[in-house]
């Protein structure tokens, strides 16, 4: 079959000028850092808009769910050293 009307090359591209792929787009974790997509929940620590939605930790086998407790402790220790304000002991070893 023969097409009746052909496009023009300008037609053709100004139709493909909209099919460009854009790169994903990441926001950093409110508790752990970590880079997700927008709107969803945390795939490395399992919280959504401040709370715990998923319990990531259930769903993993022993070893991994020593080294992952293990990583969640340090950070909550980091913010937590974070959060509180230095006494006078503190500031002079610092």
């Amino acid at each position: 079959m023969v097409v009746r009307m052909r496009h023009t090359k300008s037609k053709r591209n100004r139709v493909r000028s909209h099919h460009a792929i854009l790169a994903a787009k990441f926001v950093r974790c409110g508790h752990c850092g970590a880079e997700n997509l927008p709107h969803t929940v945390c795939t490395n620590c399992g919280y959504y808009a401040g709370r715990e939605v998923v319990d990531v930790l259930a769903k993993l086998d022993k070893k991994d769910r020593k080294k992952r407790e293990k990583e969640l402790h340090a950070h909550e220790k980091e913010q937590a050293e974070k959060g509180r304000e230095l006494n006078a002991e503190e500031l002079s070893h610092h």
